[in-house]
């Protein structure tokens, strides 16, 4: 299987940690690619429509070769850390920047993981959470897994061997 993996952040803490044990799991059986939003030259969506009547974004930017790679995976992974109560701007760009070829995502396998800064439960998490289920629902998502970790040392999720393993596993098992 195809996956693509959409690093929201951009430090290399927490969420990093979370993908690597993620990676460790699945590389065996997956060909994974990771798509680093803040190393991109991305411009925000315009919402100007026209990708609706062409082949796709119309700005001269990294937005078509990244969508393609995003459609052309069978399975998306969604990771990002919690900013002020939702996703990172870097993950969200790239997901507002789907809408040029979004119905080529239908059907996608997809994942999510969500470190925050305050308790698993708060609702931060249920917020990003309640964004994915609205883009599932719209796209036929098959949603494998939602996960969500709370750490807030930059390497607290690394040192939690019950969170890497849960991942490596859930990695390994797709």
């Amino acid at each position: 299987m195809k996956i693509v993996i959409i690093n929201g952040s951009a430090r290399k803490g927490n969420t990093l940690a979370a993908i690597n044990a993620f990676i460790k799991g699945a590389s065996e059986k997956n060909k994974i690619e990771i798509i680093e939003p803040d190393k991109l030259n991305i411009a925000p969506c315009k919402g100007c429509g026209v990708c609706q009547c062409s082949k796709g974004c119309v700005d001269k930017d990294d937005t078509n070769s990244t969508i393609d790679k995003i459609a052309a995976a069978d399975m998306i992974l969604f990771a990002t850390p919690v900013y002020w109560w939702g996703m990172s701007a870097q993950l969200k760009l790239i997901i507002d920047k789907c809408y040029c070829r979004g119905l080529q995502l239908k059907n996608k396998k997809v994942g999510t993981i969500v470190v925050g800064g305050s308790p698993v439960g708060s609702i931060q998490y249920e917020l990003i959470d309640k964004q994915f289920d609205c883009m599932a629902k719209y796209l036929s998502w098959d949603m494998l897994f939602k996960k969500a970790y709370y750490a807030t040392a930059r390497d607290e999720l690394e040192k939690n061997k019950d969170s890497m393993n849960e991942l490596e596993w859930i990695g390994k098992n797709l």
